[in-house]
């Protein structure tokens, strides 16, 4: 970097420049990327050298850098305040510089542009730009900003705060520490007070023009201007400031009265600076002199009466005599002319001023600082005691002074301030100050010396007090009289000049008064000082503290020797000329454009190299300048450079950014390059040099959609898939295989390389071609990709079969080749786009070459444990392979293609009789060392067996293997030192196998057998089912399962080298012996496998077994399998010859597990679950014992855990999406969700066979918590789309998983399952909404989202009835209350009813998902009143009325058609919709009286009633009907009413029907009820409930009265024989009757009917288990009707009835008819009479005995004291006469 740089600063050629700048920026770019990947910046100071500080020093003052590389800059100014603090300081100057820079630029554009301006920005600016000063000198600059403070001041309306935002730059400017920069504001403040009150003026409006001047009208600005401006030492300031105090003082006449009286009032507080040049023989000083002059001299005086008196005696303090002089005769004026004059001493004459002239010139001035002592030393009362008799009037004089004395001692030290102060001293002070003026003032002489010293040392510490007497004029002329009276006493003189110097100087002894920025709240100082300014002017008759030696406005500029140093003044230079030009764009333009400008100084100008830097640093005019030479060049060479120059701009690019496009990239974009590099694509290369320019462009190319690959170009995609598709010459894609021409050409070694580095290339570029296309959506780039696809597989057919030379077979071209057959067969459909060729034909021509190289370089070979050459072959074959059984899978019609991958291919003659070999060729590579081989190698048998056909093929090719194709899997499945994801597919294979259902015995021509087990001790051979539980249980499956569960990492890799078997850069070897160690990142999208495309970036795990073998021994050896290994037959890689067919005695299959930990990855155990799940499904009940032993399902369990996922979403979020650690968490991510998804099934698949393996309360809740948790996590705005989708996937699984355990174990659940959803609640009511808007996204999680809310709410609403006779309160809140809550999530529950109700209404009919809506809409409303609300806002009942309508009336048209069958299959459509509308209106009504006047205001009868005949053909239809009559009728009067009503042929019914229509549905409903069939239950059961509803109603019963169909009670037929059990139907009569019967008009309908009551006692007889009191209830409502006794007692049957209940075994029958006979004989005497009876009294004495006994404490039961009194009172009724 320092070279680099350094050499840019010699003088070199153009191209050298060009060279170092670029490598420069491009080696700086990737040291601080090195620096941040490697080293923490807290770490820098320990680990980096000098020179690295150097060389970031040099890089944090490169300012192109720095604007171009932001994040870079950055780094590097980290890293710099790490190690060097010194470069560090210079680095922050000169940033402040620059910033300063900036402003100043930025103000002057802005000043200059025209219209309203924002002046408080500009002020900001303003202030900022007087830093840099020092370096740019642009001094126009100080003119444009005081014009503006004038502009602002100038104005009555400015805001306060923009004023003194000005005035502070102003003062800054007035103080500002340049010279040139003070001068200069001077000279431009005299400028514009001439140009407003000159004489030139006289003729001018006044108000038009002094106005300008009232930014210096302020007492900060005048005194700055006289205390600093009029003392500095450069003439050229101090005269300026003294001009303008004189225009000033002079232009009263110029001024208006507002402004003249501005400038007076500002001037008063700085007239103590002001005053020290008053002189008499200077124009100024007389002016300043005519201010305190008064009477006919100056007419009524200037200022004002007290502020002239003190600036009269301030005169006697200066060092000028004639001044003095003056003074004195000025004060003989005041004090001739003061109240009282003539009663005061002394006579004021000239004899007495001309003795006084040096009266305050004291020669020993007084100390005025006092005491603070620690301590107090005298007490407070003796403080009081002492001024007591300092101020009794009755104490003599000379212990009065004493007093005064003392005091003076005790207020020396200030702590004792406070007390005196709260005495009154001051007043008593100046009393005895009068009382000495006066004629007979020398008796108290003697106090005087004391009392001033006393008044002295108070106002010391008292600034308020200052400020309060020195605006007393009074107090001054006493003062002054007092030391003429006494001007021989020195001591006198001296303390009444130290008071004049306290309170005639206390306006400047306030600092705070002239401070930049006062506080809001300003504490007076307790130390009196003053400016130094006063001491040089006047002679003080007291030592003080000077403050202000310097303006308290000045700035403090920054250090400029470091503008020295060349870095930094290049720096500036190029800083102030992008801001004076406002970027880089407009700079170049300059530049290019030639002009000079002379507005600044030649300093600070650019140079050429300047300019050259900044056209190379910046990617936008560095492209352009790449593409200009494109075009120019005259050579290879140029062209060569230019693009090698672009390539590194996307390599800055890379470097400078971890996510998202840079400069080159958007520069790019709005650059047409395509035009420029064109010709060089459309020809075919004649010559080595143009192969080599090929070389650099097509490098560029691959570089450029490497950077786009996550936002790709479409526009570049189409334009390079053109130029590939064009027709003859299409270089291109022919320069891929070589003519045969060219194969004969003898050509040297260096063409030779340079051929395979085009070839290698192309072959990068079309790779990388492909993976762009991940995230194309664009409909035309895709038709051409297709196409394209299928004409590079063409190509690379080809590729396979021609070698390099004749001598030598091309390992690394084939690999290149095969590379990229690997990318192109990922994609699904490559084959799919011949015009000539079918896709199937083609796959079996790859099949075939793939094979041949299989056959070539691994089979024929031994594998690769005999050589390392061809390794990069196999692992791309093998891949090849795996992509194109799924491409075939896709094509073939059947299984028959399996057959095709059997070796040997082809046809042999009749003689020769080969092995037939099958899929055998496909097991060495299972045991390969390379685990990304043996990883794709079992995924191809994978796929394979996802057909009988596969898994039996392979089967038979695995007979003489050891353990044969079962043992073999187990062992891979089980090896702890295997990595995942090879055991992961091997788990696969497992599972496929698993799925063809196998004997339990040996079948003859039965396909599929399954595992084969033999014992050669027992002999015993086991097939099918047993021998796979043999084969487990030898295994130790599940023992392993439980060790592999407990070792499940789900962390990050960080070991990982972040290598790819095909996803890295051309030139890496990646066939090193340490590739086991690296991450395979092959992309899971390019996958077209069946089971989870992630299986193809499954993170390995896997640790070397042995260092010194380069074979891999499974711990897992076989059990004996049939058929037996011999000796002489081929074994698996790895497994070495048996000696036994027996188990060997220290076999892992019989020994204890091993000890090792080895950690296996989400996905494993996901693949893991899907084995479980299908083992399940082939032996239940053994899998559950096994699962039960093994602890399985707890542990797979313990293994959900929100938080990880929530933390890598939430890493997620925080960085950048195309950094490398991203991916990884990414990749994470995806597998735990896959496992979450794979664990949901297996337990579902559990809820079936098992529930108790998943309802333990220990591992439920923590799962369902865990549950909801991965269900709240937030992923919108975050995730990429395939990280969403998946997200998605795993949501709908675990939604069905919530679902099956409502639906199988509520009771245990449900509580669970309401709680966590109560702790997520307003995240979980977002995910409902989120899940129903995915409805054609993503159907399956809309179905089951809604699905498991419609449990939910079902099993609620189920457990809600079972519990409502419980305590009310439960301990955990209920689904219900969160959707009705009313004060938190308000709008959460609205928003979901909202969705479902749109999405419901949204779809169609035909529609399955409108189903699954209603469903979840049905369940809603039957829970949540908030739900019905919301339904009856959006109008559900009435378009659930207006569908019921147009149902209505299409049935009706469809019956007219003649031939027509209604309400037939074809109509099933007008069944479901009219049902739906049903229930929904029935649950929207449910317990709602606002939705059912809704529904009567929408005639639901009437409707109802025109779809009868309609709802009588069809059972279904009819019982929801009912339901919805039910549901409406309920606690609603005008409901039941309604029904009564007749139609008036509002909805006309065809009269042909069966049932034609009534005058009113009640009627209809009677008719239904009279003619119901007994065995049509379900609908005689709704009727006869609805009909109970009806009977509470007024109406109705007279409509049932009126109808006689009561009478149909009478018919009923009571059992017989020994069944004294009643029917269904004569219980609904009962309740039917017990309505009727609760008013009077219906007890008189049941007394009318003859033999009722006769029946009701014959029913009463009889048993029934849910209601056998109901014949009782109706006699105890009949008996409290005055009007029904008679009736009743009538009737010996019932009384005898009622007389037994009383002895009845059950309490409620003796309540009941207690109750009955009270209101029976209550007011009625026959009935008391009649009840007397001797049994019936007896029997009613011992029922109250018998209760008195049984309820010995009533109160603890209402009913038991309502039996009771019953009892008493019917016993005292029936003793009373």
């Amino acid at each position: 970097m320092c070279y680099h740089k350094s050499s840019v600063d010699l003088e070199q050629t153009e191209m050298l420049l060009v060279h170092h700048r670029m490598a420069f920026v491009s080696t700086s770019l990737f040291a601080v990327r090195l620096l941040q990947t490697l080293l923490p910046v807290e770490k820098a100071s320990e680990f980096l050298p000098e020179t690295m500080s150097t060389a970031l020093f040099l890089l944090s003052l490169d300012m192109p850098v720095s604007l171009e590389y932001p994040t870079i800059h950055e780094a590097v100014v980290a890293y710099l305040e790490q190690l060097n603090s010194e470069n560090y300081s210079i680095y922050k100057r000169a940033a402040e510089a620059i910033y300063s820079i900036e402003c100043t630029c930025n103000f002057l554009s802005d000043v200059g542009k025209e219209g309203e301006k924002n002046l408080l920005e500009l002020v900001e600016l303003a202030d900022q730009a007087l830093c840099s000063f020092s370096y740019h000198q642009h001094f126009p600059l100080i003119k444009e900003i005081i014009c503006i403070c004038s502009k602002i001041w100038k104005s009555a309306q400015a805001s306060p705060l923009l004023q003194g935002e000005s005035q502070k730059v102003f003062l800054h400017m007035l103080s500002h520490p340049l010279p040139q920069v003070k001068a200069e504001t001077y000279n431009c403040c005299l400028e514009m007070v001439k140009e407003c009150l000159g004489v030139h003026n006289v003729t001018k409006p006044v108000s038009s023009l002094c106005n300008g001047i009232h930014f210096l009208l302020h007492p900060k600005v005048l005194y700055e201007i006289s205390a600093f401006g009029m003392q500095e030492p450069q003439n050229e300031v101090n005269a300026a400031a003294k001009a303008i105090l004189l225009y000033l003082l002079q232009g009263r006449m110029m001024m208006t009265l507002l402004t003249w009286n501005k400038f007076i009032e500002s001037l008063c507080p700085v007239l103590p600076v002001l005053q020290g040049y008053a002189d008499l023989e200077d124009s100024l000083g007389n002016c300043i002199l005519l201010l305190s002059q008064a009477g006919s001299e100056a007419g009524e005086g200037i200022l004002p009466c007290t502020t002239r008196l003190k600036s009269v005696l301030r005169l006697l303090l200066v060092k000028k005599l004639s001044v003095r002089s003056l003074a004195l005769k000025l004060l003989a004026f005041y004090l001739a002319n003061e109240e009282g004059a003539d009663t005061k001493r002394p006579i004021i004459d000239a004899r007495i001023l001309s003795r006084v002239t040096n009266l305050f010139i004291v020669k020993k001035p007084i100390e005025l600082k006092l005491d603070d002592r620690k301590e107090l030393l005298i007490k407070l009362d003796t403080v009081e005691k002492v001024h007591e008799i300092f101020t009794s009037d009755d104490v003599d004089l000379v212990l009065r002074k004493s007093a005064a004395e003392q005091l003076a001692v005790i207020l020396q030290d200030i702590k004792m301030h406070a007390a005196v102060k709260k005495l009154c001293l001051i007043d008593k002070i100046i009393e005895y100050l009068n009382e000495c003026v006066g004629q007979d003032g020398k008796v108290v002489e003697c106090l005087v010396q004391p009392c001033l010293t006393l008044l002295r040392k108070v106002l010391c510490a008292d600034p308020a007090m200052r400020v309060s007497l020195s605006q007393q004029s009074s107090l001054l002329t006493l003062l002054f009289r007092v030391s003429l009276i006494f001007h021989e006493d020195c001591t006198v003189v001296t303390e009444v000049a130290a008071l004049f110097c306290l309170l005639l100087f206390d306006e400047v002894s306030r600092m705070e008064m002239w401070s930049v920025n006062p506080s809001s709240n300003p504490s007076l100082p307790s130390v009196f000082s003053l400016p130094v300014s006063i001491f040089r002017r006047y002679h003080l008759p007291v030592h003080v503290i000077g403050h202000h030696a310097v303006s308290p406005y000045a700035i403090v500029l920054p250090l400029s020797d470091f503008l020295a140093l060349k870095p930094v003044s290049d720096m500036l230079r190029i800083a102030w000329n992008l801001s004076w030009y406002h970027g880089s764009d407009n700079l170049l333009k300059q530049v290019n454009s030639g002009t000079d400008n002379q507005e600044f100084l030649d300093t600070l100008k650019l140079s050429t190299k300047d300019s050259l830097i900044l056209k190379i640093t910046y990617a936008a005019s560095g492209l352009q300048d790449c593409f200009c030479s494109i075009v120019q060049a005259t050579a290879h060479r140029d062209v060569r450079a230019a693009v090698t120059r672009m390539s590194f701009y996307l390599l800055n690019d890379k470097l400078s950014l971890k996510g998202g496009i840079g400069p080159c990239g958007v520069a790019l974009k709005s650059l047409a390059w395509h035009t420029v590099l064109n010709r060089f694509l459309q020809v075919l290369p004649a010559c080595t040099e143009d192969e080599k320019l090929l070389i650099d462009i097509i490098h560029f190319l691959n570089k450029l959609m490497k950077e786009q690959r996550k936002n790709p170009s479409v526009e570049f995609l189409n334009w390079i898939l053109e130029l590939l598709l064009r027709h003859s010459p299409n270089p291109l894609l022919d320069l891929l295989v070589l003519t045969e021409t060219q194969a004969r050409e003898e050509i040297d070694d260096i063409r030779t390389a340079v051929r395979q580095q085009l070839q290698k290339e192309l072959i990068a570029l079309f790779n990388t071609l492909l993976l762009s296309f991940m995230a194309v959506t664009d409909r035309k780039c895709l038709e051409l990709l297709y196409v394209f696809q299928t004409q590079l597989a063409l190509k690379l057919l080809q590729c396979l079969r021609v070698t390099d030379a004749p001598h030598f077979y091309g390992l690394p071209s084939l690999e290149r080749t095969l590379r990229g057959m690997a990318h192109l067969t990922a994609f699904q459909g490559w084959s799919s786009h011949s015009p000539l060729t079918r896709p199937l034909d083609i796959c079996m021509k790859y099949l075939s070459g793939l094979l041949e190289v299989i056959t070539s370089f691994y089979v024929e070979r031994g594998g690769n444990a005999m050589s390392f050459m061809g390794k990069g072959v196999t692992k791309s074959t093998v891949l090849c392979l795996l992509h194109l059984s799924h491409e075939m899978m896709a094509h073939a019609r059947s299984s028959e293609w399996i057959s095709l991958w059997f070796l040997p291919l082809g046809s042999l003659s009749e003689e020769q009789t080969p092995t037939q070999q099958g899929l055998a060729w496909l097991i060495p590579l299972w045991v390969d060392r390379d685990p990304e081989v043996r990883f794709t190698s079992l995924g191809l048998g994978s796929a394979l067996t996802t057909f009988e056909a596969g898994c039996v093929a392979l089967t038979n090719s695995c007979q003489n293997i050891s353990g044969g194709l079962w043992g073999t899997v187990v062992n891979i499945l089980l090896d702890q030192s295997e990595c995942s994801m090879v055991r992961r597919e091997a788990a696969f294979i497992l599972q496929n196998l698993l799925v063809i259902p196998m004997p339990m015995e040996t079948i003859k021509d039965y396909t599929w057998q399954g595992p084969c087990v033999h014992d050669e001790d027992s002999g015993l051979s086991l097939i099918g089912k047993p021998a796979l539980q043999a084969l487990l249980y030898h295994c130790h499956f599940y023992e392993h399962l439980n060790q592999m569960v407990k070792h499940c990492y789900l962390g990050l890799y960080r070991f990982d080298l972040n290598s790819s078997a095909f996803v890295i850069s051309e030139g890496r070897d990646s066939n090193g012996l340490d590739d086991s160690f690296k991450f395979w990142r092959a992309p899971s999208r390019m996958s077209s496998q069946d089971h989870d495309p992630s299986s193809l970036s499954t993170t390995e795990t896997m640790v070397a077994a042995s260092v010194g073998s380069a074979e891999i021994q499974p711990p897992v050896q076989s059990v004996v399998l049939l058929p037996e290994a011999s000796r002489d037959q081929p074994m698996a890689q790895g497994e070495h010859e048996p000696t036994s067919s027996r188990p060997p005695p220290h076999s892992p299959l019989s020994a204890p597990l091993p000890q090792q930990c080895v950690f296996v990855t989400a996905s494993l155990l996901s693949a893991i679950c899907s084995l479980l799940d299908n083992l399940l499904v082939t032996a239940p009940r053994d899998t559950v014992n096994a699962f039960g032993k093994a602890h399985l399902i707890e542990l797979l369990c313990g293994i959900v855990d929100a938080t990880f996922i929530e933390a890598c979403v939430q890493e997620l979020r925080t960085s950048l999406p195309s950094s490398p650690p991203v991916e990884h968490v990414q990749a994470q991510v995806s597998f735990f969700l896959e496992y979450l998804s794979s664990l949901s099934r297996l337990l579902q698949s559990c809820l079936l066979v098992e529930p108790n393996l998943v309802t333990q309360d220990d591992l439920l809740k923590p799962l369902i918590n865990n549950i909801i948790r991965v269900l709240t996590v937030c992923i919108n705005n975050a995730l990429d789309v395939e990280l969403i989708s998946a997200f998605y996937h795993t949501w709908t699984h675990l939604f069905d998983l919530l679902a099956a355990l409502l639906r199988k174990a509520g009771a245990v659940s449900h509580s669970s399952v309401t709680s966590a959803l109560a702790r997520h609640w307003a995240a979980m009511m977002d995910v409902f909404c989120e899940c129903v808007g995915l409805s054609s996204r993503c159907p399956a999680l809309y179905t089951a989202s809604l699905h498991f809310l419609s449990v939910l709410l079902t099993e609620e609403a189920r457990r809600h009835c079972q519990d409502k006779d419980k305590a009310s309160s439960l301990s955990h809140p209920t689904i219900t209350s969160l959707l009705d809550e009313t004060q938190d999530n308000q709008k959460s529950p609205d928003r979901l009813n909202e969705v479902i109700l749109q999405c419901y209404e949204g779809k169609s009919s035909r529609d399955t998902l409108k189903r699954v809506a209603a469903n979840a809409l049905l369940s809603l409303l039957a829970v949540s009143r908030r739900a019905q609300k919301h339904a009856l806002k959006a109008d559900l009942i009435d378009n659930c009325m207006e569908q019921m309508k147009h149902i209505n009336a299409q049935l009706n048209l469809d019956s007219l058609r003649p031939g027509k069958a209604v309400l037939k299959k074809k109509e099933d459509g007008f069944i479901k919709e009219l049902s739906i509308a049903m229930q929904l209106l029935r649950n929207c009504l449910y317990q709602n009286e606002e939705c059912k006047e809704a529904a009567l205001e929408a005639h639901l009868v009437p409707v109802l009633h025109s779809l009868w005949p309609w709802l009588l053909m069809d059972d279904s239809l009819m019982q929801n009907a009912l339901q919805l009559l039910c549901v409406y009728t309920a606690n609603f009067p005008n409901g039941c009413s309604s029904l009564c009503w007749s139609s008036y042929g509002q909805y006309p019914v065809h009269a042909a029907h069966r049932g034609a229509s009534s005058s009113s549905l009640m009627l209809c409903i009677l008719k239904l009820a009279s003619q119901m069939p007994l065995e049509n239950t379900n609908i005689q059961q709704t009727v006869f409930l609805f009909l109970s509803n009806l009977a509470l109603s007024h109406d109705c019963k007279g409509v049932i009265q009126k109808s006689n169909f009561l009478q149909n009670f009478l018919s009923l037929t009571l059992p017989k024989g020994g069944n004294k059990h009643l029917g269904n139907l004569t219980i609904l009569w009962l309740k039917l009757l017990l309505n009727i019967s609760f008013g009077e008009d219906g007890q008189q309908m049941i007394l009318r009917l003859d033999g009722c009551l006769d029946l009701l006692t014959e029913i009463s007889k009889y048993k029934h288990k849910s209601s056998p009191y109901i014949p009782l209830l109706i006699f105890h409502n009949i008996c409290f009707s005055p009007a029904n006794k008679p009736k009743i007692l009538a009737n010996e049957k019932v009384i005898t009835i009622l007389a037994a209940c009383l002895e009845s075994k059950n309490q409620n029958a003796q309540r009941i008819a207690a109750a009955a006979l009270w209101a029976l004989t209550y007011n009625y005497q026959k009935a008391k009479t009649t009840l007397k009876n001797p049994s019936i009294k007896r029997k009613v004495d011992e029922a109250y005995s018998l209760a008195k006994k049984a309820f010995s404490n009533p109160e603890e039961s209402p009913l038991n004291a309502y039996h009771l009194k019953c009892l008493e009172n019917l016993v005292q009724l029936l003793s009373s006469s």
